[in-house]
């Protein structure tokens, strides 16, 4: 499980402190799919990164009792003076995995070539994501993070992830963020909008919509 208690979240700007997430509360159990909608700057990537545990909040706690992914399409953990293979070792020998597989399948999966031997700062954010998608896929976790991923790639793309995701580990948590409302509704079974640092949850997707679109016409 995981379980979010009393989040906060506050940046520091020049004009003053922004409240980004105000006292937020959930949990999200083995097995279940939480889809999370919002306009752009709502806080959504934050509080992915928050559960994570890549960032911590200013104040709550985020207690977790499932292995959880680092947000898939993130590649902020990554080295980017080492190329993708050496990527592909240095996290294989933190998980104690086997090297030379998972580098089989990350470069069956990513189709990258030659640019696996090429240094990260030379990829493109579409490259990267692919490849940080393709690494989290040779770890095991019981809750994935998904942030945007259905933005990153061509068709045939989506559908190798699709795959990976919802039909070899349909049985996984997953916490999923994204602007495609349709990918949202597809695959999850719970649904929330993160409007103006609040999380509301909704009990099916069509209200949860119907909030979301609401809250864009108001910021219009």
């Amino acid at each position: 499980m995981i379980s979010a208690d009393h989040i906060h979240k506050v940046y520091p700007t020049r004009q003053g402190d922004r409240i980004v997430l105000n006292d937020i509360s959930f949990t999200l159990e083995r097995g279940e799919k939480l889809g999370i909608l919002g306009r752009n700057g709502a806080g959504k990537s934050t509080l992915i990164r928050l559960v994570s545990g890549a960032e911590q909040p200013t104040s709550g706690e985020i207690t977790r009792t499932m292995s959880v992914s680092w947000p898939l399409a993130f590649g902020g953990a990554f080295q980017n003076t080492l190329t993708g293979l050496d990527n592909v070792r240095f996290i294989s020998r933190i998980y104690n995995q086997d090297y030379r597989q998972n580098t089989d399948f990350v470069s069956e999966f990513t189709e990258l070539g030659i640019y696996l031997r090429e240094p990260l700062r030379s990829y493109s954010q579409g490259m990267r994501a692919r490849l940080a998608f393709a690494i989290s896929m040779i770890i095991e976790f019981d809750c994935y993070l998904i942030d945007e991923i259905s933005a990153v790639g061509d068709a045939k793309f989506h559908e190798k992830c699709a795959v990976e995701l919802f039909q070899k580990r349909g049985d996984r948590a997953m916490l999923i963020i994204s602007h495609d409302t349709e990918y949202v509704r597809h695959h999850c079974g719970k649904f929330a909008v993160l409007n103006e640092g609040q999380l509301v949850f909704y009990p099916d997707f069509d209200q949860a919509i119907e909030a979301h679109n609401r809250n864009l016409h108001l910021q219009a």
